[in-house]
């Protein structure tokens, strides 16, 4: 079982001016206790249950660049990228460049885009939920045609590509992992099977993943697709006043078929929090 860690929160200290230190810190010590892979959130606001909307937010891409200037081997990227937030070739430009500038080490993550609010807010497009499915469905084709290097033209509902090229070209090989965040049973997991590399599903009730990773079983058979070659990963909040029982819910997801944990861990600016996880959590997933 592998560990990711995930950054959702950035109201680190008693400034603005604290937060890239923090940030330096907390990802320099996830890498040196054993967590394998690195994401933050592509918003634009904080988003319900981790905090206020008015409490400070990066914006993901820079903040990866910064991430990745400040660590050596962690592999970075977001969890995950709204479809309607960026136009897919300029998407597929900025996860090349933090792949070439990583030394590959980037991933991409992405989503049909669910928050309301904060698109309405900054003007950006919220179209309804059918056609965030239609242009997530032409992004992931445009990423396979780019990292590809096929640079024909692309025609689609939505987008029109007349030269789809891509210089750098990625480091990563045969390119950046893919993966898609959520648990929609007739499009996102369909696509999962179709385009992506991996999945991301809440660790919720045990009953749900078990359903969840049986839909996806089946859209991989009906698609000729080899479902044991896809990363399911999960993402958890960590109790770190019962680390055992994590453990052992960890053993229960990995039974179920989970591949990867991304932990949101309380006060993780508080770096002993990190240590005590790598000492006590990570070494014990490690032998799952």
């Amino acid at each position: 079982m592998k560990a990711a860690l995930h950054i959702p929160r950035f109201n680190y200290g008693s400034s603005d001016s604290d937060i890239s230190e923090n940030l330096k810190n907390i990802v320099q010590k996830a890498e040196e206790v054993g967590f394998g892979r690195l994401s933050v959130m592509d918003h634009y606001f904080q988003i319900p249950g981790v905090g206020d909307y008015k409490d400070p937010m990066m914006e993901a891409y820079t903040t990866l660049g910064f991430i990745a200037a400040n660590t050596k081997k962690i592999r970075i990227g977001t969890l995950v990228t709204g479809v309607t937030y960026r136009n897919p070739a300029f998407l597929i430009k900025q996860v090349t460049a933090l792949d070439v500038l990583s030394q590959g080490r980037a991933f991409l993550g992405i989503g049909a885009a669910w928050n309301e609010q904060e698109s309405l807010a900054l003007g950006f497009n919220f179209p309804p939920v059918k056609e965030r499915f239609e242009r997530l469905e032409e992004t992931l084709q445009i990423v396979e045609k780019m990292w590809s290097g096929d640079s024909t033209p692309y025609k689609g509902k939505y987008y029109s590509l007349e030269e789809p090229f891509n210089s750098p070209q990625v480091l990563s090989k045969p390119r950046p992992e893919i993966l898609i965040g959520g648990s929609g049973e007739q499009k996102t997991l369909k696509f999962v099977a179709q385009y992506a590399d991996s999945c991301n599903l809440f660790a919720a009730e045990k009953d749900v993943i078990k359903h969840k990773l049986e839909v996806l079983k089946n859209h991989c058979s009906n698609l000729d697709r080899d479902y044991s070659s896809i990363n399911k990963t999960a993402l958890a909040r960590i109790d770190l006043s019962n680390l055992n029982k994590f453990i052992e819910d960890s053993k229960i997801l990995s039974e179920l078929g989970i591949n990867e944990i991304f932990f949101m861990v309380p006060n993780a600016e508080k770096l002993d929090n990190l240590e005590e996880i790598g000492e006590k959590v990570i070494s014990e997933m490690q032998k799952i």
